[in-house]
């Protein structure tokens, strides 16, 4: 322990409506340290909380005062960071214990895979983080920015760096969005070890802050540094969208915050967009033009699914790959909507016949028919073939059997 003051302190969400998660506090004294445990399961897991409790305050050099806990259904993983989390707060220093990583937790990252939805996760709320991986997107958002409060950013950065080892969540990308300045920058070291996919930055207005973030990360990882996903939210931000999007070769998609934005513009967000159009385009074309993805932003009205529906038509339409969500209920709209027709299904897969026979030949130009295909057309049809299988509308050896059908 340092020679700073021990003082009282807190962590974690104490009421009735509490689920999955645990309420901590430290009391100072000169008397040797004693803990208490409340929980409804206490005649199951009092002796194992107080074990977990115990271990970290052995490893904080705890030994006077009195720990006192409120169990509401907590797994270990939530357990071990709200502990700790009170005694940084009470003024103890020391390694963090973490959670014995799950194998789900080393799932690889990959720079180019599909990613039609995002669903963002306040990095406070554990029970979220439990369930997030059975709703089937492409890219789950451990939040440590906006969906935070800025007391419990330094509790919530603890409880997502225990998520990122203790949780499987399956096939989908694990991405954490970080703070900005100085909070970013610890966000940044202190989860980028723990297999985070992708990170996304809020507010970027200028590459630096791109490069920076890369910088920080590798110095921490070396080769084995999470891809970068800058957010745009202001004009000065859209206006250097290329910039950003080429700063460094670690970002992986550009997307854009439309309600930030909005506000900064002082026009507001409408269900046709018009006061967003030239921003929509310009994030898709410097996307495109730096060789990385476009994201649309999300849809807030979660009550609206036909509106959802027209958005994602409208986003995809303008070239975008993917749409935030910000409530379970929009995944699977959003990946219908995201999947291709039978019409453009048939089309990409006659594109792809042809670009792989010509490549077997050992040619450079693909015809489908009469007609010559570029290779940019040719790059959309992988990518439809690629929608099309996770959509449902192909089997994954749609080649070998030759069927269309799912």
């Amino acid at each position: 322990m340092s020679d700073r003051e021990v003082k009282p302190s807190t962590a974690g969400p104490g009421g009735e409506r509490v689920r999955s998660d645990l309420f901590v506090a430290y009391e100072p004294s000169a008397e040797p340290l004693s803990i208490n445990v409340e929980s409804k399961v206490a005649y199951l897991y009092r002796d194992s909380i107080e074990a977990t409790v115990r271990r970290l305050a052995e490893a904080f050099s705890v030994t006077t005062g009195r720990i006192d806990v409120s169990d509401f259904g907590a797994l270990e993983w939530v357990i071990m960071a709200r502990v700790e989390s009170c005694l940084r707060r009470a003024g103890f220093e020391g390694d963090p214990v973490l959670p014995d990583p799950i194998k789900g937790a080393d799932a690889p990252r990959v720079r180019n895979r599909l990613r039609r939805s995002r669903l963002y996760v306040p990095g406070n709320q554990p029970k979220l983080m439990l369930s997030v991986g059975l709703h089937g997107v492409d890219g789950i958002i451990l939040d440590l920015e906006d969906s935070v409060p800025l007391a419990e950013k330094d509790s919530a950065r603890v409880l997502v760096r225990n998520a990122l080892l203790a949780l499987d969540w399956g096939s989908s990308e694990r991405m954490v969005r970080v703070n900005q300045g100085a909070q970013g920058t610890k966000d940044l070291e202190e989860i980028a070890p723990f297999n985070v996919h992708t990170v996304l930055l809020p507010k970027v207005e200028h590459p630096v802050r791109v490069r920076r973030a890369a910088e920080v990360i590798r110095e921490k990882l070396a080769d084995d540094a999470p891809l970068l996903m800058p957010i745009l939210e202001s004009p000065i931000g859209l206006h250097r969208a290329f910039d950003i999007a080429d700063a460094d070769e670690l970002v992986v998609a550009l997307t854009l915050g439309l309600e930030d934005l909005s506000a900064e513009l002082g026009a507001p967000r409408t269900e046709e967009g018009d006061e967003s159009f030239l921003a929509r385009q310009t994030v898709v074309y410097a996307a495109r033009a730096a060789g990385i993805q476009p994201i649309a932003s999300v849809y807030s009205d979660i009550a609206n699914k036909e509106g959802l529906r027209a958005y994602v038509r409208r986003e995809r339409g303008l070239g975008f790959d993917g749409i935030g969500c910000i409530h379970p209920r929009q995944v699977p709209i959003v990946h219908e909507e995201m999947t291709p027709t039978q019409a453009e299904v048939d089309k990409a897969v006659r594109i792809v016949g042809a670009a792989r026979e010509a490549e077997k030949m050992g040619l450079g130009a693909v015809a489908v028919g009469s007609k010559m295909v570029d290779p940019p057309v040719v790059k959309q049809a992988y990518r439809c073939v690629d929608l099309a299988i996770a959509g449902g509308l192909l089997n994954v050896d749609w080649e070998k059997d030759g069927s269309n059908d799912s």
